[in-house]
Order: C-alpha cells, then sequence, then structure tokens
C-alpha cells in the first residue's frame, strides 16, 4: 500500500480491494530487456512468469548476484550452453539477478549463488535443483539432457 494521503477510507477500500483479491502484488524487477536474443534470456521479476513458468518450453534458470565470484566464473561456460542449445525450441537456457529481482514463485528457493533449476515443461511446480556436479560445460549439458522432455537432437548426435 502506497496512499498519498492516509485516512480510515483509503486502509478500508485497500482492506476491501484485498479481501476481494482485486490488488496486484509489488514486485522488485529491473526493467524488462529491450533485445533478449542471446543464447541466455535475461529474465527479471515482470517476465519471470512468462518466461520461466510457460508451460510450452523446459528452462535452465540460472539465479545469480552480480558481485559473486562463483557466478563471475560461471558466466562463459553459462554462455556457452546457450549457444550449445540456441536452436533448441522447447529449451530456454535463461539467468536472473536475484538480488534485484523478485522471484515469483515459492517452488523455487534461491539460498546461495549461483543456484540452478530446471523447469521442466510439464512441471514448473516441481524444478530440479542443479545439485552436486562440477558447473562446467560437460555437467550442465548432461544434466539437461537427463531432465529435457524434448529435444530434437539425440544424445548419439552429440
Amino acid at each position: 500500500m502506497e496512499p498519498e494521503e492516509f485516512d480510515s477510507d483509503v486502509l478500508r477500500q485497500f482492506v476491501l480491494a484485498f479481501k476481494k483479491g482485486k490488488l496486484k502484488p509489488i514486485v522488485k524487477s529491473q526493467p524488462v530487456p529491450k533485445n533478449n536474443k542471446g543464447p541466455v534470456k535475461v529474465v527479471v521479476g515482470k517476465t519471470f512468469d512468462t518466461i520461466v513458468m510457460d508451460p510450452k518450453n523446459d528452462v535452465l534458470i540460472e539465479f545469480y548476484a552480480p558481485w559473486c565470484g562463483h557466478c563471475k566464473k560461471l558466466e562463459p561456460v553459462y554462455t556457452e550452453l546457450g549457444k550449445k542449445y540456441k536452436n533448441e525450441k522447447n529449451l530456454v537456457i535463461a539467468k536472473m539477478d536475484a538480488t534485484a529481482n523478485d522471484v515469483t514463485s515459492d517452488h523455487y528457493k534461491v539460498e546461495g549463488f549461483p543456484t540452478i533449476y530446471f523447469a521442466p515443461r510439464d512441471k514448473k511446480k516441481n524444478p530440479i535443483k542443479f545439485e552436486g556436479g562440477d558447473r562446467d560445460l560437460e555437467h550442465l549439458s548432461k544434466f539437461i539432457e537427463e531432465h529435457a522432455t524434448k529435444l530434437s537432437r539425440t544424445k548419439e548426435e552429440l
């Protein structure tokens, strides 16, 4: 609630709107990128639902912090991963600055950086967290191949 004037009528209207479910949450978000055509899609608070939760696509999402050393080290590997899968119609490689944007789903817990999840197109509420493997092209590719619901290339072709 961000009223210009505050009195009992303003508060009453706010509470009534809340009870009716007519309020939109305030989502912390960087501006929506004007050009998002690179191999790694940039997700912000306002586009989380349309990109990550899109039921047509599998999504690998990295939650990072700009000051994080591990994230900086991962950046070129992650870009290479995006290039490797750029021709996959149903797979999106994405990243989100979790310090400047709200994650609008409770199913994606970010407790450290980087945190990587795979969101299968048919199980957006049950994302798979990348854990235990090296954050290199080989292990991230294997993680994608293991969980992807629909890749156009077969494993033999790789």
